[in-house]
């Protein structure tokens, strides 16, 4: 900028005369500021503030001290002396107002990127982010409304068919498969509460037979008189021991079956079925509240209810539709599926207990192999060092 000031201050005009002397502006220009000294402050009503800013009160010098026309004079002769220089230097600057003016817009253009342009974009970001907050919480609201709407309805249809005053869609098949399964499932659950208790007495009895024996053997080595007797009972308990394992391996793996098929199966099919459940009482909400806008006055509002009313039992209706043909499909496979896992549990169940009590260890073996169960190794149960530790 001082580059461009200084080529504009070069460009200007400088009139002289014939003797090579500068014209009247200087004279003008010792007037301007002549008329500027006299329009000025007075000196004498100011005062002058040492120590800068919040420095103390004893820095404020007043002025009054000093004579006016002392300084005016003194600002006078140096104005002067400043003519005089410029003068031998051959130089003369004159105030011009096109000059001045683009000394102006150059400052202006030269200026830096301001910081309202800044605030401008920051508040527009603010605003979109506003808006889209402001379109997330109209949205959430939207959904708890009909959220609202939709517990309203259902509740009173639920009350309504409990005090008998409202009708409700029934599939009597359907609803004969579903009482079916629940009493099954329950059964099931019987026979497996049963079996896990057996399961974990028949340990015990098999920790037991283990314990005995291994007390057997070693009496047997310490009893020279009844080393015979106690030997042959310490290898019978041994042998129980070993057919009570391969038992209990056959218990466990029919308690797995029927834990897999009752707590994963058919828990599957009635979460299915709670669905469709909720899905008939939302359609026949749904149906009863067109019932009853059907039957009242014809307007232009109720027209544009009823109108909404249909789309939504249309809704629902297919909703129920699916889930129905869902459960019904469910039904169907958990059927077969039963079948078959239940015909090869109880037979190995029938088989494994039939071969121990029998005292038959080599059909009880082979029952194993047909099914294959396989057998955890001796002391898999118990604890490792480290964990003892």
């Amino acid at each position: 900028m001082a580059d461009s000031f200084m080529g504009k201050a070069a460009t200007m005009e400088i009139p002289i005369n014939s003797n090579g002397e500068t014209l009247a502006e200087d004279d003008s220009l010792e007037q301007d500021l002549q008329q500027v000294m006299v329009s000025g402050p007075n000196l004498n009503e100011t005062s002058i503030v040492s120590g800068g800013y919040g420095g103390p009160a004893g820095g404020i010098i007043p002025t009054s001290s000093i004579k006016g026309t002392h300084s005016s004079t003194a600002f006078t002769s140096s104005i002067k002396d400043l003519r005089m220089k410029s003068r031998a230097q051959g130089v003369g600057l004159v105030p011009s107002q096109s000059a001045a003016s683009r000394i102006a817009n150059q400052n202006q253009t030269d200026q830096p990127f301001t910081g309202s342009g800044m605030h401008h974009s920051n508040s527009n970001q603010n605003m979109s982010v506003e808006e889209a907050n402001r379109g997330v919480a109209v949205e959430k609201l939207d959904s708890v409304k009909k959220w609202g709407i939709n517990t309203y309805k259902c509740t009173k249809q639920m009350f309504s068919e409990r005090f008998g005053r409202g009708s409700r869609t029934v599939d009597l098949e359907l609803e004969a498969q579903i009482d079916v399964l629940r009493d099954t499932k329950r059964k099931y659950e019987s026979v497996l509460r049963l079996t896990s208790a057996l399961t974990s007495h028949f340990y015990n009895l098999v920790q037991t037979q283990q314990a005995l024996g291994d007390t057997f053997a070693d009496l047997s080595q310490k009893s020279p008189e009844l080393r015979d007797e106690f030997g042959y009972n310490a290898e019978t308990q041994k042998l129980l021991c070993r057919n009570g394992e391969a038992l209990l391996g056959a218990i466990n793996f029919f308690v797995s079956s029927i834990n897999t098929l009752v707590n994963k199966t058919m828990e599957d099919t009635l979460m299915t079925i709670k669905l469709y459940e909720a899905a008939r009482l939302e359609f026949d909400a749904y149906r009863a509240d067109l019932e009853e806008l059907s039957l009242g006055p014809r307007d232009a509002a109720t027209m544009v209810r009823i109108e909404v009313s249909q789309q939504q039992y249309q809704v629902q209706r297919d909703k129920y539709e699916r889930l129905r043909s869902d459960v019904t499909i469910k039904l169907k496979f958990l059927e077969e599926n039963k079948v078959k896992v239940m015909h090869k549990q109880l037979l190995l169940f029938h088989n494994a207990i039939s071969a121990y009590f029998a005292g038959n260890q080599q059909q009880l073996e082979q029952t194993l192999r047909q099914f294959n169960v396989k057998l955890k190794p001796p002391g898999s149960d118990k604890p490792s060092w480290l964990e003892e530790s």
